[in-house]
Formats: C-alpha cells, structure tokens, sequence
C-alpha cells in the first residue's frame, strides 16, 4: 500500500447517503502519540535507529474519536506510529504498507472515495463487499462526495512523507476488511521501501497483530 499525501477526517450530517455516524463521538481527538517502542505491535531495528509500531482501533470505544462507524461496514482503522532515533531523516515517499492477512493476501489501504463505496453499497444492499485493486501512487487524494469521511481522512489519516530525527509521526490507515471474521488474527503489516537520508532502502518491517491480540487479551484478564 502507497502513503497518502495528506489525510484527515471530519464530521458534517449524521445521515449523508445513510452512513452511520459513531455514536457517543462528540470529542473527534486521537489519543496522544507515544513513542513506537510503547505500543505491543511493534517492530525495532536498532541498526536504522527507526521502530515502527501499529494499534488497530479494533472496537467501538476506540473507534468513537471518527464520525463514522468504520467498523460496522468492514473497515478497520489502524494507528501507525513512527519513531526515528536516529540523526538522519527518513523517507516515506515510495513507501508501501500492506496489510497482509493470514492467508496471504494483500489488501492496500483505502482512500475517501473506496471506504464510501464500500460503504454506500454495504448499505444499500445489506452486505458487504471488496474495495477495488491496489491504489495508484503518491498524489493528492481524490475528493469523496460524503464530508463525513472525507473530514475524517483530512484530520486522521497518515501524512507525514519524512520522519524527522529523534521524532515520531503517527496517523491512521484504513483497510477493507470486510470479507474476513477474524481480520487481526494472523495478519501483519507490512512495510517497505523506506528510506534514509541518502536515498538507501531500509531494511523492510513486518508487524504482527497478533502481538496485539495478546496484549489486549491480558488486559481483559
């Protein structure tokens, strides 16, 4: 999956083409960023002085910070969180994150227009159904005609294309998990083609959700 170039959500109708506004969501704030090396789905390269982590906002109480109920349609908002270390920036400029299931298959991350079809359809059919193909690369992002969503990617959604030093950037990603059960068990996520300062690929991130799962489990106990 390609970074997006800028992403935010916002909130206008609770009722725009029949999407489900979240309910109880009157404070659309994201939890303070923590450095990476926090969250339990993470991975370190100590070398490259960069840990990428990630936090699926997998349930209603965490998904209340967006306007629209992403979860009740298939979609499934995952936090990525980047921290550099080290002295040199990084570059996400050709990066792709993917999220790979259990079964091997990969799912890009959507923009605006594919979660509001995904949406749209689900509604007005009463199913769910699969976002087109991979996404095109890096550019401006196409322009959704419900603003519930296309305010909630403005606010949210990842953008930052350099990771500075001794700095950690962190936004939201979207994937159509519609056609899956039990989306986070045995998935990752994948990262490649970041790079330093020099134009140099980094050596690529493969995440777990499962680490997750775990973490969360203990919670619970």
């Amino acid at each position: 999956m390609r970074v997006p170039s800028t992403l935010t959500l916002l909130v206008v109708g609770m009722a725009v083409m029949g999407l489900a506004v979240t309910a109880g969501a009157s404070n659309h704030t994201a939890p303070p960023v923590q450095p990476a090396t926090t969250y339990p789905a993470v991975e370190v390269h100590d070398k490259e002085h960069v840990a990428i982590a990630v936090e699926p906002f997998d349930t209603k109480e965490k998904e209340s910070i967006f306007r629209v109920d992403y979860l009740a349609h298939g979609v499934m908002p995952v936090r990525l969180i980047i921290t550099n270390s080290g002295d040199k920036p990084i570059s996400l400029r050709d990066a792709r994150i993917l999220f790979y299931t259990a079964g091997g298959d990969k799912i890009n991350a959507a923009e605006p227009e594919d979660v509001e079809r995904l949406m749209t359809r689900s509604e007005r059919e009463g199913k769910k159904i699969p976002l087109p193909g991979p996404l095109p690369p890096i550019k401006t992002k196409p322009k959704a005609s419900n603003k519930a969503i296309e305010e909630d990617f403005d606010q949210f959604e990842y953008q930052a294309l350099v990771v500075e030093p001794h700095t950690t950037r962190a936004g939201f990603l979207f994937y159509d998990v519609s056609q899956l059960d039990h989306p986070l068990q045995g998935a990752k996520m994948h990262l490649h083609e970041l790079r330093d300062s020099t134009g140099n690929e980094l050596f690529y991130f493969e995440i777990p959700f499962d680490t997750y799962l775990k973490s969360k489990s203990k919670e619970m106990n």
